[in-house]
């Protein structure tokens, strides 16, 4: 995956979210206008990580805990719970329903993943952000329902084109999205 527009000479915060998927094991290729990052060989691997300053990218973390060897620790979140929801019960539930088990604590979540995944119909809490992020637990080898989708109209419309243009070469990328 290729991100124009961020790299080095990014003021974003969350642009250090491909420094937090480097510790996990991926791949990930620096330019001052772009990050690359690909897999790596094997499976990610669970870490410890301190989000406070990308609070919003945690959630993404969450879900690709999903996907690592051992848990996944996101710290620094507290601020989840006065969100659109109460996104550290809300996160925590529907990762449940795909099979992790959780441990929530005051300013933190660690996400123990499962062996394999569950099929599972994830409610987005009207929540563009959850949406966005439990729509990464479909690239897994299960089937994932997001319910209300539309909710990512808020800041991302295009969303759920743009990811089907990324995960499927058949599907033509939104000239909106490039």
């Amino acid at each position: 995956m290729r991100v124009r527009g961020c790299g080095t000479d990014s003021l974003q915060g969350d642009a250090r979210f491909a420094e937090v998927l480097e510790r996990m094991g991926a791949v990930v290729r620096w330019e001052p206008g772009a990050i690359e990052v690909e897999g790596g060989p094997g499976r990610l691997r669970g870490i410890d990580a301190d989000l406070e300053h990308m609070p919003d990218a945690a959630m993404t973390l969450a879900v690709a805990a999903l996907f690592a060897e051992g848990p996944t620790t996101l710290r620094g979140i507290a601020n989840w719970r006065v969100k659109e929801t109460d996104r550290m019960a809300a996160v925590s539930t529907e990762l449940g329903k795909l099979g992790a088990r959780t441990e929530v604590g005051e300013n933190h979540l660690t996400v123990h993943p499962p062996r394999r995944l569950r099929p599972a119909s994830i409610k987005t809490y009207d929540d563009h952000r959850m949406a966005m992020a439990f729509a990464l637990a479909a690239c897994g080898d299960v089937p994932v329902t997001i319910e209300d989708p539309g909710c990512v109209a808020k800041t991302f419309p295009d969303f759920f084109q743009v990811l089907a243009g990324l995960t499927d070469p058949a599907i033509p990328f939104p000239e909106t999205a490039k």
